[in-house]
């Protein structure tokens, strides 16, 4: 995984961190499901794994251990992965930047 790409997790992490904080550990599970925090959490846990799985698959083609065809649906999958989780951050940007435009 590219150093941005490592650091936009770390960056997200981060964020779950800091709402696992605020809501002080507490269950915030409400009707619909799981609280955001948790959502993030598994989104983050999701970028990392599937970035984990493609380095591995490059270096065990590296060694001769792997397929080329293996390497390239890792590096796709880690891919869409890291860019559904960049739509959704952005989604929350944009809701957040609304909110911040309504009177008070």
């Amino acid at each position: 995984m590219s150093d941005l790409g490592l650091s936009a997790v770390k960056a997200y992490g981060g964020v779950a961190q800091t709402l696992g904080n605020l809501t002080g550990g507490k269950d915030t599970q409400g009707v619909g499901g799981p609280d955001f925090g948790s959502m993030l959490n598994s989104a983050v846990g999701s970028v990392s794994q599937a970035g984990n799985a493609a380095e591995m698959a490059v270096t065990n083609a590296a060694m001769g251990r792997g397929d080329l065809v293996d390497v390239v649906t890792a590096v796709a999958a880690a891919e869409a992965t890291l860019e559904t989780v960049i739509a959704v951050r952005d989604e929350v940007i944009k809701a957040y930047q609304e909110i911040m435009r309504m009177p008070i």
